[in-house]
């Protein structure tokens, strides 16, 4: 799997539709137009795949740019395809902004091309917060398809097995072999046909299941984890595999599943 140009740093640090377990379809026909003047502008957008996380606000050269906290799944601007951000060398700095809070926060420096979209992707967990941003390769679709990639950004505090993507539509894989920090190429996709998605280990044929323990016990209830979306023509869009890898909890905070965003 060829993966697309990336930068990664790390510093000792809304999309509520991608707090899902199971089946759950989104539409997507908005059209969200390129921003006319870009001169000498940058565009971001920023995935909050950090668990455990409950106010995360960003600050690019030390103004705050993000209105509202940020929690596991959720993706700033909720509206739009990104926000404008002067091209050269930002600091970013993400952080809970309570005084009690126990995140740490997480500063870096990134290298903003001028008329170029980044994707800002937040992940690992409070106590040991990280980043990684990628350039993403936007470029004008002359067809009627639409434009889907793949990141994998699930924690877990020990190493775990890539993962592949399984489309119900076209009885295959249409991502294989994904590792954690991992983001694939947009690869093009059918559009105006709702598909489902599912998670299995690579190389694998059994989807990824979640377990719930049941109130009252014994016995534990299995959710397979699964996203289903309608694509629209000539849109960019991002499934996420985000939450705690081995988390058997029902919390929002941590549990596993995939996110989605819309990059254009």
């Amino acid at each position: 799997m060829k993966s697309i140009k990336t930068n990664i740093k790390g510093v000792a640090a809304v999309f509520i539709g991608g707090l899902l377990l199971s089946s759950c379809e989104k539409t997507f026909d908005a059209r969200l137009p390129l921003e006319a003047d870009i001169n000498n502008k940058s565009i971001v957008q920023v995935y909050m795949a950090m668990v455990n996380t409950a106010r995360n606000y960003v600050y690019v050269d030390s103004k705050p740019v993000t209105g509202g906290a940020m929690v596991l799944g959720s993706v700033f601007p909720t509206t739009g395809y990104g926000f404008s951000v002067p091209s050269g060398t930002r600091s970013f700095l993400v952080r809970d902004t309570s005084s009690t809070a126990t995140q740490i926060p997480l500063s870096f420096a990134q290298d903003l091309k001028v008329g170029k979209h980044y994707t800002v992707f937040m992940y690992d967990t409070l106590n040991s917060p990280k980043q990684k941003t990628v350039e993403d390769n936007i470029v004008p679709v002359t067809d009627t398809t639409a434009r889907l990639r793949f990141a994998n950004f699930v924690y877990s505090k020990t190493a775990i097995p890539a993962v592949d993507v399984y489309s119900a539509n076209k009885k295959a894989n249409i991502f294989t072999n994904v590792q954690v920090t991992d983001v694939t190429d947009f690869i093009p996709y059918e559009t105006n046909r709702t598909d489902t998605f599912y998670l299995r280990l690579t190389g694998t044929t059994t989807n990824l299941q979640n377990i719930t323990p049941p109130t009252p016990a014994p016995g534990n209830v299995l959710t397979t984890i699964s996203f289903a979306v309608t694509p629209r023509e000539k849109r960019y869009y991002t499934l996420i595999f985000r939450g705690s890898y081995a988390t058997i909890l029902t919390s929002s905070t941590q549990v596993r599943g995939f996110g989605f965003m819309t990059n254009y």
